[in-house]
């Protein structure tokens, strides 16, 4: 396992057994929490249903009781996982070079940000190639501050009768950017931002797959890996 930022611990990743069919679009996913996203793209490639490869994930965390979990589903099936946070740079522009370092390293066709609440520069070669799934029907209930249940308890508080996740492609602006597919939901009037926030993740974890599998089927990935 590789952390960033010259921290080092004392594992080894085995080869990426994924890793094995350049025909299948390679993913990099940026991550803060703990992960479920994740662990949700990771089974839906074991399984088949996603057609792509998790190459290369970048946690804004260390390792702790939080996300546990996500690092060692990352170690179980061999995917490099660095961490790196904004605070340990002398600016966000050397950040967001490492970053994009480490992206390149693996040879990373999309980006896939998946509860990432860091902002993270997008260079010039990654526009158009990184995506995003936010917890609203956006352009509502978006931009900077709004995250996990504080996005639930503004649904709720403004009556909205229905809400959603929404993937969209990803510039430098929060929660911006060509929206690919939402999924909608019927908010009911004894709801809670807790139970919003477990049946809004439901549709997520159809809609983040649906969304890569789109962007698998339209990239001409030999036009991506010479970016």
């Amino acid at each position: 396992m590789v952390v960033g930022h010259g921290m080092e611990v004392d594992s080894v990743v085995a080869p990426n057994e994924f890793v094995s069919d350049r025909a299948s679009l390679r993913l990099g996913v940026l991550i803060s929490g703990a992960g479920r996203t994740l662990i949700n793209l990771i089974a839906r490639q074991l399984d088949g249903s996603l057609k792509a490869q998790v190459v290369a994930v970048v946690s804004s965390h260390p390792l702790g009781d939080s996300n546990a979990e996500v690092f060692g589903a990352c170690k179980s099936h061999g995917i490099p996982i660095t961490v790196m946070r904004p605070e340990d740079f002398s600016c966000v522009e050397e950040f967001g070079s490492a970053q994009s370092a480490w992206l390149d390293v693996h040879s990373v066709d999309i980006v896939c940000m998946a509860g990432y609440l860091k902002f993270w520069p997008i260079p010039d070669r990654y526009q158009r190639r990184v995506l995003n799934i936010h917890p609203s029907l956006l352009p509502k209930f978006g931009g900077k501050g709004f995250y996990g249940l504080r996005v639930h308890c503004a649904v709720l508080e403004a009556g909205e009768l229905e809400s959603g996740c929404t993937v969209h492609y990803v510039d430098n602006l929060y929660d911006h950017g060509p929206v690919l597919l939402q999924r909608r939901i019927p908010v009911f009037a004894n709801d809670t931002p807790e139970a919003l926030a477990i049946r809004v993740f439901g549709v997520e974890c159809e809609a983040y797959p649906e969304a890569i599998n789109f962007v698998a089927r339209e990239k001409n990935l030999d036009e991506l890996s010479s970016l």
